[in-house]
């Protein structure tokens, strides 16, 4: 099996068992702002979450796509970290059918039942796209990272860091 390969299981995995990301985005003066938000992934590794149109993350998105995401394990020791950093676009979903189908994935990883159904309707639904992802793992040996891009036609690249 290919590093490559083994890399995007190893980051699908991770993406898999957490469940809150930290997304970044900055305003059109490039003032920056952080936000925790609970977030489902597909097999692509792209992320969506849902959020209020009048969060500060949801206008910055709405004006600028450009964005970071991090999402790694707790830990309580620094040989313990392991995580993936990335950069990439976020977009929000506004065909109905796929709206459907990604909401009720959501909610049934997050167990919200139909009594959230109101608040839902009235948020958006958000993707982000990752363009480069950065994998860290201090359990192999300290500074262990990876890096791949998306090349041509979506398929991902792996390099040293």
């Amino acid at each position: 099996m290919s590093d490559r390969k083994i890399e995007l299981e190893t980051i699908s995995a991770l993406l898999r068992e957490q469940s809150t990301l930290a997304l970044a985005t900055t305003d059109e003066t490039g003032e920056p702002w952080v936000t925790p938000l609970y977030y489902i992934v597909d097999e692509e590794l792209t992320l969506f979450w849902l959020s209020s149109k009048a969060s500060l993350h949801s206008i910055n998105l709405s004006k600028l796509s450009r964005a970071a995401v991090t999402v790694y394990r707790h830990s309580e020791s620094w040989r313990d970290i392991q995580g993936v950093q990335m950069r990439g676009s976020a977009s929000r979903i506004d065909d109905p059918k796929r709206r459907r189908e990604v909401i009720k994935t959501y909610c049934l990883r997050f167990k919200l039942g139909t009594i959230f159904n109101l608040v839902i309707s009235r948020c958006d639904l958000f993707a982000f796209r990752p363009e480069f992802i950065r994998m860290i793992d201090n359990s192999k040996v300290f500074g262990n990272k990876k890096e791949l891009r998306r090349g041509e036609l979506g398929k991902w690249i792996a390099f040293d860091a």
